[in-house]
């Protein structure tokens, strides 16, 4: 525990030495982005540290959770909706029966090569059926306004209800993957699932009537209680108020509205550390531990794996979904190009490895720790690259000091990963 305590206490002086040397904005805008890094860190150690599910598709399940923010909080377009949205939600509808009774038929069916032969047409038909239905209705949505809209538009409430939708959607769409690739080994699944999270991100980049694209999305609703900086700095009691305790309207406005994110997001991340730690410590959690160290003895005595092995799949992308709502809740825009597998699938699984999979509290400590690293970087990075360079007999210009550094944050994880795998191969608080 007094260990435990010290490494905690040792990430959290890094943040303070930010605020310290840096600012403090800086050091919030770390926090904030490492308290999403941890929650999506345990939704990555249900799947791998409870159940030994190696899941590659983690970047899938946060940009699902960021198109529940937009559909929850975006701005409705009436005249987009009006041109399209009934038919586009009418086809869909048909793919999800066409879909269903593709299945129902292979199960009725005798196994026979005419049962392969008559579900083929079905389908072929049936997708030209969909794709009649879709196709005109994509069309007309997406030339209203093409400029400033060119999609349905969203319900327009609050963001903060787009939270549990992002981790209802994310876990509909992991029940619909597991039941593709959960049967699959685990290098299988691994490829699988990565495979699967680069469809659904080429899905928003590419479907304009759904989100617009590479267009990005802005204008999304901030979460209650949050509010805009602009309107505090407008506040003739907020600017009174700073400016009686000597700070400038417009710092104190960001510091504030960041730590609302921060006491916001560190209170889901307790709620689900308090959540997780019960799981883990209750019979549920022992039989999940269970199937993963022994599939073949726990199916022994009655338990069915298969099913397990859904259920906290379902879970881990839950929570990774609603991380991603609160990301993009927070931002306030969808921007689909930053949803890359190497920050959202590779460096959560650093986090986890180098906290400790299997513990809660290692997942929560290696996402503090290794998104730290990652943002800070990008600030030490030039510093340190002048200092090292100042020994060469050649002068490097800053741009070209700046354009380096940016690669010393993928060499500063992997000297921290490999450091970490030869003196605590079991992260740095592992399980008991």
């Amino acid at each position: 525990m007094r260990r435990n305590l010290a490494l905690f206490a040792a990430v959290s002086l890094l943040f303070v030495l930010t605020g310290v040397f840096q600012s403090w904005n800086l050091s919030l805008n770390i926090l904030i982005s490492s308290l999403l890094a941890a929650i999506m860190a345990i939704g990555v150690n249900l799947q791998w540290g409870y159940a030994g599910l190696f899941s590659t598709g983690i970047v899938g399940s946060v940009a699902v959770g960021g198109l529940a923010v937009v559909l929850v909080s975006g701005q409705p377009v009436p005249a987009g909706w009006a041109a399209g949205g009934p038919r586009i939600i009418g086809a869909l509808l048909f793919a999800v029966f066409a879909i269903a009774l593709a299945i129902w038929l292979y199960r009725r069916l005798p196994a026979h090569r005419i049962r392969g032969l008559a579900l083929a047409i079905f389908l072929v038909v049936a997708f030209f059926i969909y794709r009649g239905i879709l196709d005109p209705a994509v069309t007309a949505v997406e030339a209203n306004n093409p400029a400033q809209a060119g999609n349905m538009g969203g319900l327009g409430l609050n963001s903060l209800f787009a939270w549990p939708v992002g981790a209802l959607m994310a876990a509909a769409a992991a029940w619909l993957i597991g039941k593709i690739a959960l049967g699959l080994r685990e290098d299988y699944l691994a490829i699988a699932t990565l495979g699967i999270a680069e469809i659904i991100v080429a899905i928003l980049r590419n479907e304009d009537w759904l989100a617009r694209g590479v267009k990005n999305l802005a204008n999304l609703s901030r979460p209650w209680p949050v509010p805009y900086e602009v309107d505090l700095q407008a506040d003739p009691a907020f600017v009174e108020r700073v400016a009686g305790l000597g700070l400038d309207p417009v710092t104190a406005s960001t510091i504030f509205v960041k730590l609302l994110y921060a006491g916001m997001f560190g209170l889901v991340l307790a709620l689900l550390i308090w959540g997780c730690e019960r799981a883990l410590n209750s019979p549920w959690g022992r039989m999940v531990r269970a199937i993963r160290d022994n599939e073949v003895a726990a199916a022994a005595m009655g338990k069915d794996v298969k099913f397990r092995h859904l259920q906290i799949f379902i879970i881990g992308s839950a929570v990774v979904g609603l991380a991603g709502a609160m990301m993009t809740s927070m931002e306030g825009q969808l921007t689909p190009s930053q949803y890359l597998p190497l920050r959202f699938t590779f460096l959560i699984w650093v986090m986890v490895i180098v906290g400790g999979s299997g513990n809660n509290w290692g997942a929560v400590l290696g996402g503090l720790l290794i998104g730290w690293l990652y943002f800070a970087v990008e600030f030490v990075g030039p510093n340190l690259l002048e200092l090292l360079v100042g020994i060469l007999p050649f002068e490097t210009d800053q741009d070209t000091l700046k354009e380096i550094s940016i690669q010393m944050r993928l060499m500063t994880l992997g000297v921290v990963l490999l450091l970490v795998m030869r003196f605590a191969p079991r992260g740095l608080i592992p399980e008991k």
